[in-house]
């Protein structure tokens, strides 16, 4: 639209000043030859001094309206009428009597304004007859305008449409030199939102658009390959330090189990308080060595009934929730059968457990965690809702995130990773995981499954 706008200004700025040039050099040579009549009548009056002379104008005159069409007529100064032809009532017109005046005074006319298609005024051209020094009559033409007018819209038609092919044209060579230049951004812009999402394997090709853009993209590839070579480096440190510490860090764990035997009281609790640090820093050992496998697992999706595989996880962790006073309820009515999704199962169910997990570790006892089932045409919503203390707005935003905690939970063990590695676990399912909150307190945690298309194989 803004292009459209930007042509049809500068053809406007073109045309308009041409539009105008074009009808004023017709009216002018219009005005030219009417000038010359009008000038050889006016000639030919200054010798008629006899009425022989005088019945020759005459003639001259009615067969130029004859053959023109134009009102042609010589005026003595006292207003008599020495000759006419054509159409008596022009003379009385005001435009055409103040031309006849100012002839009488000696003074020719000139060119009129521009007349353009819609208007009706008509060229009038007066001459003065001068005999000696005195201005005797005055010869004057009366021209209709119609085929002017005609002739003047009909060029400026064909202009007006020459400029609309000209926009349509300059607006297509435009279009297709905008989408050559931008295509390329576009895919910029398209891996850029890959990267962003966690695809550090985007890359975009460099072989269209300017070369300042091709040296852009080139510079992508080149920043997103170091990008994702850094990811490589720190995931594989992460993997490589979590099990180079896990054996001296087991080996710690017996030597301290050694050092209990024959220790007094005071000393063997602060042993023990030594050997659940331990066991803590092997569960985070283990955490991070499994963040950093789910990066490369390949999700190997089948039908699932999701009904069973919720039932399954809710038995394994009803032991756990008995334990600590906390009631872990699964779906209220049946699920059925049909109700599929298109998942791994196992990573789904490794999910779940981190899931399940937060929930009862975060509620206290006497709490309930309630775990639904809900089918929609595209998926399936598995909903874990707990009754803890919940997360405020600002905290919501990071649940997730790695080794985030809240200020809340501090005091609670765990990492910090547990929600992030069922996070990563859907991700490569095509799954999402999202977090709000519980009425009247506690955490929701919703993983969506994706549900298997109408009628594929």
């Amino acid at each position: 639209m803004l292009l459209a706008l930007l042509m049809g200004c500068v053809l406007a700025a073109l045309s308009v000043p041409f539009g105008r040039s074009l009808a004023a050099g017709r009216q002018q040579d219009m005005f030219v030859d009417r000038l010359q009549d009008t000038s050889q009548f006016a000639a030919i009056a200054q010798q008629a001094t006899t009425s022989v002379a005088q019945e020759a104008l005459r003639d001259d005159l009615v067969r130029y309206a004859d053959l023109y069409g134009i009102t042609a007529a010589v005026v003595g100064r006292g207003g008599t009428t020495w000759a006419i032809s054509g159409r008596l009532a022009d003379l009385d017109r005001g435009d055409v009597a103040e031309r006849i005046r100012q002839a009488g005074a000696g003074h020719q006319s000139i060119a009129p304004l521009t007349i353009w298609p819609w208007s009706d005024r008509l060229i009038v051209v007066a001459v003065p007859v001068i005999r000696g020094d005195n201005v005797v009559a005055v010869a004057v033409t009366v021209s209709a305008t119609t085929r002017l007018r005609v002739s003047v819209g009909r060029d400026l038609l064909l202009l007006v449409i020459a400029d609309l092919a000209a926009m349509v044209l300059l607006v297509g060579v435009s279009i297709r030199l905008a989408a050559w230049v931008l295509r390329p951004v576009y895919v910029l812009d398209a891996a850029a939102r890959r990267i962003s999402s966690g695809d550090l394997t985007a890359r975009v090709g460099g072989a269209t658009g300017p070369v300042e853009l091709r040296r852009l993209s080139a510079t992508f590839n080149g920043m997103a390959q170091a990008v994702d070579l850094a990811m490589q480096r720190q995931e594989a440190f992460v993997a490589d330090a979590s099990h180079q510490l896990r054996n001296p860090l087991a080996a710690l764990v017996l030597r301290l189990e050694a050092l209990g035997t024959g220790v007094d009281e005071q000393r063997r609790q602060q042993l023990d308080l030594a050997r659940e640090e331990a066991t803590r820093l092997g569960g985070i050992l283990d955490e991070l060595l499994e963040l950093a496998t789910v990066v490369h697992v390949a999700a190997r999706p089948v039908l699932v009934d999701v009904g069973d595989l919720v039932d399954a996880r809710i038995a394994a962790w009803q032991l756990l929730a008995d334990r600590r006073g906390v009631q872990l309820h699964g779906p209220a009515d049946a699920v059925s059968a049909s109700v599929t999704a298109l998942v791994d199962p196992i990573l789904v169910s490794s999910a779940l457990d981190a899931v399940l997990d937060n929930a009862v570790k975060f509620t206290p006892s006497g709490g309930r965690v309630a775990v639904t089932v809900t089918a929609m045409a595209a998926s399936v919503d598995i909903e874990v809702t707990d009754s803890g203390p919940g997360l405020s707005e600002e905290d919501l935003v990071h649940v997730g995130d790695r080794f985030w905690r809240s200020a809340a939970s501090q005091n609670i063990a765990g990492s910090g990773l547990g929600l992030s590695i069922a996070r990563a676990l859907l991700d490569t399912n095509g799954a999402i995981l999202r977090f709000a909150a519980a009425t009247p307190h506690g955490l929701r945690v919703t993983m969506r499954l994706p549900r298997p298309v109408e009628g594929a194989a």
